[in-house]
C-alpha cells in the first residue's frame, strides 16, 4: 500500500518513526522504495549532488520537475515530495500554486516542500493547501537562504529557538502535514515534536523528531563535501572509483572482454 500524507500524520501518534531520503534519478528512487523508505524527497539538493552546482539556489523549476519525473517512474510505494525551487514560490501565493501545479501536474509527485515559516510563508502554504496541494514545511536552516544564514545552526538563542518554534506551529495551522527541522539543537527539536501534532522530520536535529531525512547521497559517500550532522553507510566514492580503475587496467592489458569465458 502507498504511503500517504495522512498515514505520516497517524505514525506520529503511534510513535513509529517515519524514514526520509532524497533521490534525484530512477535508478536511485528504485532502490530506496524497494529497501521500504516511506517518503522520498526530490530535494533541491540535487542542485549539487546532480548538477554540480556549489549551492541549491541555481535550480530551476524545469529542472527540478525533469528529476522529479524520473524518481517518480522508480517509485510504487513511497510518498514522494519535490523541493519547491528557490525564487519559484517567494513571489506570491499565485506564483506557488503556478509552481506546485506544475510539479504535481507533470511529476507525479504527491507532496511539495518549501522553506520557511510566517507570516508570509505561512500564508502560501494555506493557499496551497486550500487549493487541494499537500505541504511539507521547512524551518530551522534553509539552505535557500545560505547568503543570509549561512549553513551555521539555528535557534541557539531563546528568541531564535521561539522563532522557529512559531514558525513550525504557524505551518500546522496553515495545514502543513509534517515539518522538516534542520540543523537545530535537539532540545528545541524535542519542543517543537512535542508541540506540533503533526510529524517532525530532522536533519541535524537530533533523536527526538518522528522521522528523520538524509541526502542518500551523503548516506552513501558520494559526497565530497557533508554537514557534520550526516552519516555515511557505505564509500561509494571509493568503490566506484577502484571499480572503474579496475575496468580501465583490464582494458589497457587486453584482458576485458575476456574471450575464453
Amino acid at each position: 500500500m502507498a504511503v500517504t500524507t495522512q498515514q505520516l500524520i497517524q505514525w506520529k501518534r503511534q510513535g513509529r518513526l517515519i524514514v526520509t531520503l532524497t533521490a534525484w534519478d530512477y535508478a536511485i528512487a528504485q532502490l530506496l522504495d524497494a529497501a521500504g523508505v516511506d517518503v522520498i524527497l526530490v530535494g533541491d539538493s540535487l542542485a549539487m549532488v546532480a548538477l554540480g552546482y556549489e549551492t541549491t539556489l541555481p535550480l530551476t523549476l524545469d529542472e527540478t520537475i525533469h528529476h522529479a519525473k524520473a524518481v517518480r517512474r522508480g517509485v510504487q510505494k513511497a510518498l514522494v515530495v519535490c523541493d519547491l525551487p528557490f525564487l519559484s514560490y517567494q513571489e506570491s501565493p499565485q506564483q506557488a500554486m503556478h509552481s506546485a501545479g506544475r510539479i504535481l501536474k507533470e511529476s507525479g509527485a504527491q507532496a511539495v516542500k518549501l522553506e520557511g515559516g510566517y507570516p508570509t510563508i505561512a500564508q502560501t502554504v494555506s493557499f496551497l493547501v486550500q487549493a487541494g496541494i499537500p505541504v511539507l514545511g521547512h524551518v530551522g536552516l534553509t539552505p535557500q537562504s545560505v547568503h543570509k544564514l549561512g549553513y551555521r545552526q539555528q535557534g541557539k538563542t531563546p528568541e531564535a529557538g521561539e522563532r522557529i518554534l512559531q514558525e513550525a506551529i504557524a505551518l500546522e495551522e496553515a495545514g502543513a502535514f509534517a515539518v522538516v527541522l534542520e540543523h537545530i539543537p535537539a532540545e528545541l527539536a524535542l519542543q517543537i515534536t512535542q508541540k506540533l501534532s503533526i510529524p517532525t522530520i530532522g536533519i541535524g536535529a537530533g533523536p527526538h523528531c518522528d522521522g528523520q531525512v538524509l541526502v542518500t547521497a551523503d548516506l552513501l559517500g558520494l559526497s565530497q563535501k557533508q554537514p557534520p550532522f550526516a552519516k555515511s553507510y557505505v564509500n561509494l566514492r571509493e568503490i566506484i572509483t577502484q571499480a572503474v580503475e579496475n575496468f580501465g587496467t583490464e582494458v589497457k592489458e587486453g584482458k576485458f572482454p575476456d574471450l575464453t569465458s
